[in-house]
């Protein structure tokens, strides 16, 4: 069931947003060859409690840490671990903040130091790709809107989008209806209507689309070890257009 959040529930979302938007601005200069994601995960939940808030991944399922933290071919669900961060890498850093009972989720690829042109490419259709889904989810439009306007551009640059990983409705709980797949065909599925509350979180990989589980059963990688990149907001569905409540450029 598809439950839309009233003005409220999006404003105090929205503060949770913003919370999560400053952690990743933080994360900007933090992230730099030599630091380990642990260092990170420890940063992360540093900063959130003094704010007062928690991450709502830990926990969640059994996972144990507040933030994802995948490198290089990693799709998504990385553990952070103590191996350091090398030159040249991306990491893509996601989390769930929970602040006074109301969540919200965004995943950001960051560079190591000074990467390659092919990883600045991937990075940038991917965040580019993000955006055209955002463009498309208004009033009146379908789920199938979104996933198309995604697909055609990552495709269009010569990119792969992840199947098995998809977007979501969020607010109360971590993982809501409707699901947002970020491929599709336009005009098809759920009409999107004001005050549903979703995430648009494209996986963008250099080669092929699929992927495959490790041995821990969290972390999903590429099958051919190409790069993968992520970017994802936590939007409202609003009458005035598409709300991004976890923004990092708001003032």
């Amino acid at each position: 069931m598809i439950r839309r959040k009233s003005k409220r529930e999006i404003e105090k979302m929205h503060e949770a947003g913003k919370l999560l938007a400053s952690v990743h601005k933080q994360l900007r200069t933090f992230i730099k060859p030599g630091v380990t994601t642990m260092e990170i995960e420890n940063f992360v939940e540093k900063y959130l409690a003094e704010r007062g808030a928690t991450g709502e991944q830990k926990g969640y399922q059994g996972y144990e840490f507040t933030t994802c933290a995948s490198i290089n071919d990693e799709v998504c669900h990385g553990f952070p671990r103590k191996e350091q961060l090398e030159e040249g890498d991306i990491v893509t850093i996601d989390m769930v903040v929970n602040l006074d009972g109301f969540l919200a989720d965004s995943a950001w690829t960051h560079a190591v130091g000074e990467i390659s042109d092919e990883a600045q490419k991937l990075m940038d259709v991917t965040k580019t790709s993000l955006y055209k889904g955002i463009e498309a989810a208004t009033v009146g439009n379908r789920i199938g809107d979104i996933g198309h306007a995604i697909q055609s551009y990552a495709e269009g640059e010569g990119y792969s989008v992840v199947r098995d990983f998809t977007g979501h409705g969020i607010g109360y709980g971590i993982h809501e209806d409707p699901y947002i797949p970020h491929f599709g065909q336009a005009g098809k599925g759920a009409r999107l209507k004001d005050g549903m509350v979703i995430t648009i979180e494209p996986m963008i990989n250099i080669g092929k689309y699929m992927t495959q589980m490790d041995e821990n059963n969290w972390t999903a990688r590429t099958v051919d070890g190409s790069l993968s990149a992520q970017y994802e907001h936590t939007i409202a569905i609003t009458k005035d257009g598409p709300l991004i409540l976890t923004e990092q450029d708001e003032e």
